[in-house]
């Protein structure tokens, strides 16, 4: 992929939930590490935005979904296996 390629994330959490609060760290981390200056992540609280996360097929916190670029793919929970979430969300090319 191209390192200008913008990468847009959508992290779906449940207000301060331990979980939530250490994917929103981890994925922090991971994009000031691998996609510096190439990122965009919005965060939706599913207790604020109820019908938002239905809507949006989310049954389980934390969830990050990668918007762009295509295909959208999702992954669930704190993402703390760095390697994993990099392979999940194809960004292991990225890291290299």
């Amino acid at each position: 992929m191209n390192r200008r390629t913008l990468f847009k994330f959508r992290l779906y959490v449940a207000g301060d939930a331990p979980n939530s609060v250490q994917a929103r760290v981890n994925l922090a981390a991971i994009c000031r590490t691998y996609l510096p200056r190439s990122h965009e992540i919005e965060i939706v609280d599913v207790f604020q935005h109820p019908k938002r996360a239905l809507i949006d097929g989310i049954f389980i916190t934390p969830t990050l979904v990668r918007v762009a670029p295509a295909p959208v793919c999702r992954i669930i929970g704190a993402l703390s296996q760095v390697p994993i979430v990099l392979q999940a969300m194809g960004l292991e090319t990225v890291a290299a």
